[in-house]
């Protein structure tokens, strides 16, 4: 187990190395400057100042291996669009608000999601089977965005249920966590749905019936917990993606979070938060994807980590 923790950080190591490498040298190559508004009715000569301040008067290797010292150091740098703000403060100020939308529609995905999908797979109504198909449809079919929107007109504007921006209350996080969570509650019904159909027919399962075991303790002390592989395998990527902002959702809700700065950063040609928030986004997501394999080889043994 331990030469397989150590295999995978390697492995993410050099993946995040390459990330970072390609996003350097992308946000360098397309046309545009971070001072391109802020600097068009200076003298060149400020001009000039300020790009050598930032050490983007040189070459771009040499900007390339200055940036990776400093980032192995710790050390991110300041905002080109915010004086004096350290990128690390700029994250550190808006993780919390991301991370807690993250992980309400985490709950509201995981609770929705498999519970419509057990009821889908025991379920002796066409009409059920039918409902969560139609959702399924919907989640993997309309963007977060479009519901969203929707969702904003009717319950924050026609019926004034809702407030729309912001997180100052519970009330807050309804419309935005649904809109996150739409997509996964699909993909997760249909994976629990399809697992619980394929353990069903498992000799253990049919023996555990014929024992006289209560269909409830059956469902969920041995069909859930073999079923659930597949939804853990997939719970995290998704739960390093909400917890690290959905850049839509959080413009339009007016969410102070790591999405919409990013959104900003780039609009700004930002390079230093570009940089700093791909990191993080990439150590996040790695880090995630080694949890969930041991996760998934705790809950079943026949999974052989090596």
């Amino acid at each position: 187990m331990g030469r397989y923790i150590i295999k995978r950080l390697l492995i993410g190591a050099v993946t995040l190395l390459a990330l970072a490498t390609i996003t350097f040298f992308l946000m360098h190559i397309i046309p545009g400057s971070p001072f391109a508004g802020e600097t068009s009715k200076l003298p060149a000569a400020v001009k000039e100042k300020l790009i050598a301040k930032y050490g983007l008067d040189q070459p771009l290797y040499v900007q390339y291996m200055t940036y990776l010292k400093n980032a192995a150091h710790g050390d991110f740098g300041t905002s080109l669009n915010r004086k004096g703000r350290e990128v690390t403060d700029i994250i550190s100020k808006g993780i919390g608000a991301t991370a807690s939308l993250g992980m309400v529609a985490f709950v509201i995905a995981m609770t929705v999601g498999i519970l419509l999908g057990t009821i889908s797979a025991f379920t002796k109504h066409r009409w059920v089977n039918g409902f969560v198909a139609v959702l399924s449809t919907i989640g993997v079919s309309v963007p977060s965005f479009l519901l969203a929107l929707l969702m904003m007109l009717v319950f924050g504007v026609i019926l004034n249920w809702l407030p729309i921006i912001g997180l100052s209350s519970w009330r807050h996080y309804i419309m935005p966590g649904v809109a996150l969570a739409l997509a996964p509650i699909a993909m997760i019904a249909r994976l629990v749905r399809s697992s619980l159909l394929e353990v069903m027919r498992q000799d253990y399962m049919v023996l555990a019936r014929s024992k006289g075991t209560p269909e409830l303790r059956v469902i969920v002390g041995h069909a859930l917990k073999n079923a659930l592989i597949p939804v853990i395998t997939y719970a995290g990527p998704l739960i390093a993606t909400l917890l690290t902002g959905s850049f839509v959702i959080e413009t339009l809700f007016s969410v102070p979070g790591i999405g919409a700065e990013f959104v900003t950063s780039v609009s700004n040609r930002d390079y230093t938060l570009i940089m700093a928030l791909t990191i993080f986004y990439g150590s996040f997501i790695i880090i995630a994807n080694i949890l969930t394999d041991l996760i998934t080889a705790a809950i079943d043994p026949r999974i052989r980590l090596s």
